[in-house]
């Protein structure tokens, strides 16, 4: 079995306009849609942080519109 290179490269977490995250180079400018949340380091504590940060994976269009449906549902 293949040895894996250990990844030393520094990576900076990121969010999109639906607060989905993903790491990025941090030596790059986010993609267009993406910006910088703050956190900076090694790739498994970037991954560690989106994993405690990022508790609902629907993007927010949905949850949004989720919302919107339970309360019209809820009789005044």
């Amino acid at each position: 079995m293949p040895h894996e290179e250990e990844d030393k490269n520094t990576y900076k977490v990121v969010v999109n306009h639906e607060e989905q995250y993903s790491i990025w180079f941090v030596d790059r400018e986010p993609p267009l849609g993406w910006r910088e949340v703050g956190k900076e380091g090694p790739k498994d504590e970037c991954l560690a942080y989106i994993k405690e940060t990022w508790i609902d994976m629907r993007p927010l269009s949905l949850r949004k519109k989720m919302e919107e449906a339970a309360h019209q549902d809820t009789p005044s």
